[in-house]
C-alpha cells in the first residue's frame, strides 16, 4: 500500500512537521525535549517526496517548505496543535501567523518559521532569516517567498507563500502554468507548425538561428566557461517588420525546439492610467518570470517601448518613468526577451542600443509567396486546374497571414458549396478582402 502524502496519521512528511512542532512547543513551553524523528523519503512515494530529493534540502529548508504547503492540505493543522498547548487560547505572538479573508485556520509567517526553527535562540532566528535571501534556492527558483507588510511593521511578519504552481507540483506531481490575469498580464502561446513551415529569407533565417543558438548553449558559456562577470545575463532582441511576416510564429518555434514556454504580454493589461501601476504590473511579470526559463515575447511593443517625451507635464514624467524602470528590468533579466514592432523607427534608440540582435521581417518575395502557397493549400483537396500558384504569388504582394487566411477563407466556401475542388474565384475573393482589410483597393 503506496503512503499518501496528506496522510499525516502515518509516518509521512506532514507527521514530522507535526512532530518537530510539538516538540518545539514542549520545550518552550514546558521544558520537556521530545525527539524528532525523520521520515524515511527512500520509503514514501509521492511528489513531494521526489521534488525533496532532488532539491537535497537541508532539514531547515525541508520544514520550511512543509509549513508553506500545509494550509493548502490541512486547514486546521497548526490551530489544532496550538489548541492542545493553549486549551484556554489567548494570544501567543511568539508562534507568529496571520488570518485570512476566506481561510479560517492559522496561515503561517516568516515569524512561525522562526518560532520552529530557533525558538527564542537569537542567533538561530537571525540566521532562519537567510532562508528568505535572494540568492537562496527558493528565492532563485520562485517557489516561496514572504509577502510585503505595512510600513514599519517586521519583514518576517509576511505571509509565507508558496507559489501557486509549486502547490500543485507537491501535490499532484504537475506543473501549474499560470493564467493570465491582472497579477499575471502574459499568455502562453504555442504553435503545431514546424521550422519548415517558416518562409523567410536566408539572412533572416540565420540571425534567428543565432538566437537558438544561445538558448541551448548559454549556460555552458555562463557557468562551465566561468563567463558569469563579463557577460550581462539574458538576450534581448527587436523582431521588426509588417504585421503577418512570422515574428510571432518565430518566437513560438523558438519555445517549441529549445523546450521553452512562451508568453506573449497583454500591453493592455501592463498599462495604466494611474501613477506607479504599470511598475507594479512590470515588476510581478519579471519577478514571476526570472526564475523560469521562459521567452518573454511583447508584440506591438512600441505602444510602451516607444520613443521618450520631452517632459511638459507630470504624465510625460511619468511615462517617461516607466519607460526607465522597464529598461532596467529587461536589461537585468535572465532569459530571453523578444519585442515585436510594425515599425523599428517607433522603438526608443534608448532601448535599441541594448539589443543583441535586431531583425527585420521583410514582405515576402515573389519565390517565398509560392513557398507560402503551397505550404498552407489543404493536401486533402485539389484546387482547380486553372489556378497558377506562380502567378498568384508574383501578381499578388501579400503576406504569409493574408495568404493563409485567403486559403482560409476559399476553403470555406468550399466546404460550404460541396465544391469537389478550390475554386479560383475564391481565392481572388479572399485576396480582394485581404487588400480591402488594409485600405487597398484591386481590381480582379
Amino acid at each position: 500500500m503506496s503512503v499518501s502524502v496528506v496522510d499525516i496519521k502515518q509516518n509521512t512528511m506532514f507527521g514530522y512537521l507535526k512532530n518537530r512542532l510539538i516538540a518545539r512547543l514542549s520545550y518552550e513551553l514546558k521544558n520537556e525535549s521530545i525527539q524528532i524523528v525523520q521520515p524515511d523519503l527512500d520509503k514514501l512515494r509521492s511528489p513531494l517526496q521526489q521534488f525533496t530529493l532532488e532539491q537535497a534540502f537541508t532539514e531547515d529548508e525541508f520544514t520550511l517548505l512543509l509549513l508553506a504547503l500545509i494550509p493548502h492540505i490541512f486547514p486546521n493543522f497548526l490551530n489544532d496543535i496550538i489548541s492542545d498547548f493553549l486549551p484556554k487560547g489567548g494570544e501567543f505572538p511568539e508562534f507568529g501567523g496571520v488570518k485570512g479573508k476566506n481561510h479560517r485556520g492559522i496561515l503561517p509567517t516568516g515569524e512561525t518559521v522562526q518560532y520552529i526553527l530557533a525558538g527564542n535562540d537569537l542567533e538561530k532566528r537571525i540566521e532562519v532569516t537567510e532562508l528568505f535571501n535572494e540568492d537562496h534556492i527558493f528565492a532563485k527558483k520562485g517557489i516561496l517567498y514572504l509577502d510585503s507588510v505595512p510600513k514599519g511593521e517586521p519583514v518576517m511578519s509576511g505571509q509565507l507563500i508558496l507559489e501557486p504552481e509549486f502547490v500543485e507540483l507537491l501535490t499532484t506531481g504537475t506543473v501549474l502554468k499560470p493564467k493570465m490575469s491582472s497579477d499575471f498580464p502574459a499568455q502562453r502561446i504555442e504553435t503545431d507548425l514546424v521550422w519548415e513551415d517558416l518562409i523567410l529569407n536566408k539572412k533572416t533565417l540565420q540571425q534567428i538561428k543565432e538566437i537558438e543558438t544561445w538558448l541551448k548553449y548559454n549556460h555552458i558559456l555562463l557557468n562551465d566557461w566561468n563567463m558569469k562577470s563579463r557577460i550581462k545575463p539574458g538576450y534581448r532582441v527587436m523582431f521588426h517588420g509588417p504585421p503577418g511576416t512570422g515574428k510571432t510564429l518565430t518566437a513560438n518555434l523558438l519555445g517549441k525546439y529549445t523546450e521553452r514556454d512562451v508568453y506573449r504580454i497583454d500591453l493592455s493589461l501592463v498599462v495604466s492610467k494611474y501613477i506607479g501601476e504599470t511598475e507594479k504590473n512590470l515588476s510581478k511579470l519579471f519577478d514571476k518570470a526570472k526564475s523560469k526559463d521562459w521567452i518573454l515575447f511583447f508584440d506591438e511593443a512600441d505602444a510602451i517601448f516607444g520613443k521618450r517625451t520631452n517632459v511638459r507635464d507630470a504624465h510625460d514624467k511619468y511615462a517617461n518613468q516607466e519607460v526607465s524602470y522597464l529598461l532596467q528590468r529587461i536589461e537585468a533579466h535572465p532569459g530571453l526577451v523578444i519585442l515585436a514592432s510594425n515599425f523599428k523607427s517607433n522603438i526608443d534608440t534608448a532601448f535599441t542600443r541594448r539589443f543583441q540582435s535586431m531583425i527585420e521581417f521583410e514582405l515576402p518575395t515573389s519565390m517565398e509567396r509560392l513557398a507560402l502557397w503551397k505550404n498552407n493549400l489543404p493536401r486533402k483537396i485539389t484546387v482547380e486546374k486553372s489556378i497558377d500558384l506562380d502567378e498568384l504569388a508574383k501578381k499578388y504582394e501579400i503576406t504569409g497571414a493574408n495568404i493563409v487566411n485567403v486559403i482560409q477563407y476559399a476553403c470555406l466556401k468550399t466546404i460550404s458549396e460541396n465544391n469537389k475542388s478550390i475554386l479560383k474565384s475564391h481565392l481572388l475573393e479572399g485576396i480582394k478582402k485581404e487588400y480591402q482589410k488594409e485600405g487597398k483597393s484591386l481590381q480582379l
